[in-house]
C-alpha cells in the first residue's frame, strides 16, 4: 500500500516519521482535516494540558480512520500544529505510540492560535 523512503543521502528521521513515503497509483487519496481535542460526545476542548488534548485528538483521528475502514497503518503524511514547540516531547512519544511501524512522513509547526484555544492540531493524508 505504501513505501517506506529512507534514503543515506539525507538526514535520518530522529523521531516516529519517515523521510518520504511513495504511495502507488491506484490507490484512493484521502485528506483529513485538522483535528483539535473535541470530546466528540460533548463537541468541548478537553482539558487538562498538552498530554490528554494529544491523546483525544489522535482518538479523533482513529475514528475518522476507523469510519473509512482505515488504520494508522495507511497514513502517509501529517502535519502537526502547536502552539508552543516546548510540548513537542510529549505530542512525539504520545504521537509516536500510535505509528508502531512504518510511520507517515511528518511536518511539526510552531503557531500563534489554534481554534476553541486548543494546544495541538493534527491533519493527516491517508491512502486506502
Amino acid at each position: 500500500m505504501k513505501k517506506i523512503i529512507n534514503s543515506k543521502n539525507a538526514p535520518s528521521a530522529i523521531g516516529p516519521y519517515s523521510q518520504g513515503v511513495l504511495v502507488p497509483s491506484g490507490a484512493s487519496t484521502v485528506y483529513l482535516s485538522g483535528q483539535i481535542a473535541l470530546d466528540p460526545k460533548t463537541g468541548q476542548l478537553v482539558g487538562g494540558g498538552i498530554e490528554p488534548e494529544t491523546k483525544q485528538v489522535m482518538k479523533n483521528i482513529e475514528g475518522l480512520l476507523t469510519e473509512l475502514g482505515a488504520s494508522f497503518d495507511n497514513v502517509v503524511k501529517t502535519t502537526i500544529f502547536l502552539t508552543d514547540l516546548q510540548d513537542f516531547t510529549t505530542v512525539n512519544q504520545i504521537y509516536g505510540a500510535f505509528f508502531r511501524s512504518s510511520p507517515p512522513a511528518r511536518s511539526t509547526v510552531e503557531v500563534s492560535k489554534l481554534p476553541r484555544d486548543a494546544k495541538v492540531e493534527i491533519e493527516c493524508t491517508v491512502v486506502i
